[in-house]
């Protein structure tokens, strides 16, 4: 990977009006870019309409899109102007079914890649189809994996992540429990696998008025130091990433495995 300066935006959504949020997040993404020179930026979970918890399959089916498609393009557009890769996170719909997805954009607009939430939280469950793949991208800033939220509680991924090469891996969140299981598991998941970790996670209104995201974006270098927080509120916070981090210990996660127990 190259060095880069990579930023978690904490934008509150507008629940259910895909339009407004898709604008936002491309004045946000322009944001972040002139205030920290961010060549990499990661949006919450479900940027582009808010995480529609308690809501029908047909009402999210409606708001979501293929991709490319209507929750994507302003974005796309935002990322080419700009030149800056970004991480967005959209409902998408294919083939008559639902997936909570990260969609990896490059510096030309285009789409890298597709990442389907493959681990599903509670009710999500009962609109959500898993996905059932996990890859690893090669950009201009370096090898990039994607999670989403509930992910990041599930070591076998990230793990595999890192075994396909990933130097970041990238969580967008709408993070609701406490802030201890939160901060345990970005930290965790980075220094498991000694990559960079960048989680943004959502700020805002849930969409049914029953709570409030607290934000708390981070950044984690890969020996599990944080190199930024952020607060409760609409807000960007970046860090400077750097390849040649020295590990400061006799030891190295991913060689020391002992793939025979494993097996």
């Amino acid at each position: 990977m190259k060095e880069l300066i990579a930023a978690a935006v904490q934008v509150a959504a507008a629940p259910r009006d895909v339009e407004k949020c898709c604008e936002r997040g491309a004045e946000w993404l322009e944001k972040a870019v002139r205030e920290t020179g961010a060549e990499l930026i990661v949006f919450p979970e479900c940027a582009a309409s808010g995480y529609l918890v308690g809501t029908t399959f047909d009402e999210v089916y409606e708001l979501a899109d293929e991709i490319p498609g209507r929750t994507t393009r302003r974005v796309q557009q935002a990322a080419r102007d700009l030149g800056v890769h970004v991480v967005w996170s959209t409902y998408e719909r294919s083939g008559g079914k639902l997936y909570n997805a990260s969609v990896l954009i490059d510096d030309g607009g285009g789409i890298v890649g597709v990442y389907r939430k493959t681990h599903l939280f509670g009710s999500e469950a009962a609109l959500i189809t898993p996905g059932s793949a996990a890859q690893v991208y090669d950009t201009k800033l370096g090898r990039i994996g994607m999670t989403i939220c509930y992910d990041g509680d599930f070591p076998e991924l990230s793990r595999l992540l890192a075994v396909k090469g990933a130097e970041i891996i990238t969580r967008t969140s709408a993070f609701l429990r406490p802030f201890d299981l939160w901060e345990l598991t970005n930290r965790a998941r980075a220094f498991d696998n000694h990559v960079y970790w960048v989680a943004a996670n959502a700020v805002g209104v849930e969409a049914r008025g029953n709570a409030h995201f607290y934000g708390h974006s981070m950044l984690v270098a890969p020996t599990g130091q944080r190199l930024g927080l952020a607060g409760a509120g609409e807000e960007i916070v970046a860090a400077l990433l750097t390849p040649d981090v020295t590990w400061p210990q006799p030891f190295h996660h991913l060689r020391d495995r002992n793939l025979e127990i494993y097996a």
